[in-house]
C-alpha cells in the first residue's frame, strides 16, 4: 500500500528556505523560474514539529524519535560518567567513537589531513562555542538513545575484554566489524532512512519520500531595503542599513509513504507504523520551515490537502498539472487556479495509465474529484485514513 499527500500552500512574502546568498531557493521548471523549499528543509520541519514528536512522547515512546549529530563521542561520553573505567579506558572509548563515520572523501593527491583541515574537521576533534575542544564524528549520523547506548556498552565490553591497545589500533571497518552492526526501530529513521559509512548503525532505506515543493507559477525574486537606527546616539540617520531578499509562492507539496516497508523498518510494529503516519501527515500540514520567519511570519496552513491510498504501491507526483505555469486573473486567484490545474491533470494522468486510488481531501477552494471523499475538518480526514487500514 501506497499512501500520497499532495498539498496547495500558499506563503505570504518570505523566504523560508535560503540558498548561499541568503535568498529564496528556486528552481526551473517548465522552462519557468519557480520558488523553491527543499524536501531537506521540509523533512526538518516535520521531523521538529510538535504534531509529529508530542504524540509519541505522550505515548512514552520518546525513545523512538532520532537525533541528527556530530558529537556522538560527547553522548557516549556521558554514558561512562558513572562506570568504574579508568581514565585512560574512558577516553580510549570515546577516541574510538570518534573515529566510527567517514567524511568526504579525501583529495586526489592523497592528502586527507590536510582536505579534513580545508572542511574544518581536524583529526575527529572539534571546537564548541565557549572554546572547549570536543571530539566529534567525521560525518553527521542519525540515531536514536538506544543506538547509544548499544555503541558505549559494546566499546566498553572491548576494553574490559581485550583492552585499551586493542581498541586503540583498532580503524575503520577493523573497528566496525568488532563492535558488531545494530539495527534501529527509530521512527523518523524508519521514516526517512539512515546512511552511514563506516560506523555500526546499519543502514536504513527510507519508506518516504518528499519532493522539494514548487511554485505552481512563475516567480520573481523581490528585495527589502530596511534600515535601524540607533535609539541612544542622537545622531540623525541610519544606524545600519541592509536588504534582504524574498518571494510569496502558491507551492505544491507532495510526499509518499511506502506501508509496507515503512513497517518493515518499525520491526513489523503495524501499531506504531500507523501512529507514525498519521503524525507525519498531521506535521505536514502545520509544519513550516523557519527560515526569516522572525521578519515575515509567514504562517499559512495548505488550502487544499489531498491523501490518496493505493495497493498497487506506485507512486505518482501531480507537479506535471503546472508544467505550465498557472496565472490569476480578475476572478480566480493563484491558489483557485491551481486548484483547477490539479483537478483537471489527476483524473486525466490516472485515466490514461488506469491507476486507481482511494481519495479524500479537504480544501478552501473549489475542487471537485470523481469519487473523493470531501471532510469537513481533519478529523474527518483522519478518521477516513483509520478506515483505509492505517489505524493507530
Amino acid at each position: 500500500m501506497l499512501i500520497a499527500v499532495h498539498l496547495l500552500q500558499n506563503h505570504a512574502p518570505s523566504n523560508l528556505n535560503r540558498d548561499d546568498n541568503n535568498e529564496p531557493k528556486d528552481a526551473v521548471f517548465g522552462g519557468v523560474r519557480r520558488a523553491r523549499i527543499s524536501s531537506q528543509a521540509i523533512k526538518r520541519s516535520i521531523r521538529w514539529s510538535p504534531h509529529f514528536r508530542i504524540p509519541f512522547e505522550e505515548a512514552q515512546l520518546g525513545h523512538l524519535l532520532a537525533i541528527r549529530t556530530q558529537l556522538l563521542p560527547e553522548e557516549v561520553s556521558k554514558r561512562l560518567e558513572n562506570t568504574n573505567l579508568t581514565n585512560e579506558e574512558k577516553q580510549a572509548i570515546i577516541e574510538a567513537a570518534a573515529r566510527l563515520g567517514k567524511g568526504e572523501s579525501s583529495n586526489p593527491n592523497g592528502d586527507e589531513e590536510n582536505s579534513d583541515k580545508k572542511r574544518g574537521r581536524g583529526k575527529g576533534k572539534g571546537t564548541a562555542a565557549d572554546g572547549e575542544k570536543k571530539f566529534k564524528t567525521a560525518q553527521l549520523m542519525f540515531l536514536t538513545e538506544k543506538d547509544i547506548d548499544h555503541l558505549t556498552k559494546r566499546l566498553e565490553e572491548i576494553v574490559r575484554d581485550k583492552g585499551i591497545e586493542c581498541l586503540q589500533r583498532l580503524q575503520g571497518d577493523n573497528l566496525v566489524n568488532e563492535i558488531g552492526k545494530y539495527e534501529p526501530h527509530s521512527v523518523d529513521i524508519a521514516m526517512f532512512g539512515r546512511m552511514t559509512t563506516s560506523s555500526p548503525f546499519k543502514d536504513v532505506d527510507a519508506a518516504v519520500q518528499v519532493a522539494h515543493a514548487i511554485s505552481t507559477h512563475g516567480i520573481e525574486t523581490e528585495f527589502d531595503f530596511y534600515t535601524a537606527v540607533d535609539d541612544i546616539s542622537g545622531e540623525t540617520g541610519a544606524g545600519f542599513i541592509g536588504d534582504t531578499t524574498f518571494n510569496s509562492a502558491t507551492y505544491y507539496k507532495y510526499l509518499s509513504i511506502n506501508w509496507e516497508a515503512l513497517v518493515k523498518n518499525l520491526n513489523e510494529d503495524r501499531n506504531i507504523a500507523a501512529m507514525a503516519v498519521h503524525a507525519l501527515i498531521k506535521a505536514a500540514m502545520f509544519a513550516i520551515p523557519s527560515g526569516k520567519q522572525n521578519s515575515f511570519a509567514a504562517h499559512n496552513l495548505p488550502d487544499l490537502v489531498l491523501v490518496e491510498v493505493r495497493t498497487d504501491n506506485i507512486a505518482l507526483s501531480y507537479a506535471n498539472a503546472f508544467v505550465k505555469p498557472v496565472r490569476a486573473t480578475a476572478k480566480m486567484s493563484l491558489l483557485e487556479a491551481s486548484a483547477k490545474a490539479l483537478q483537471d491533470y489527476i483524473p486525466q494522468i490516472n485515466g490514461i495509465y488506469n491507476l486507481k486510488a482511494e481519495r479524500a481531501f479537504l480544501s478552501t477552494v473549489p475542487f471537485t474529484l470523481e469519487g473523493a471523499t470531501s471532510c469537513a475538518d481533519l478529523k474527518a480526514l483522519q478518521t477516513w485514513l483509520s478506515d483505509q487500514g492505517v489505524r493507530a
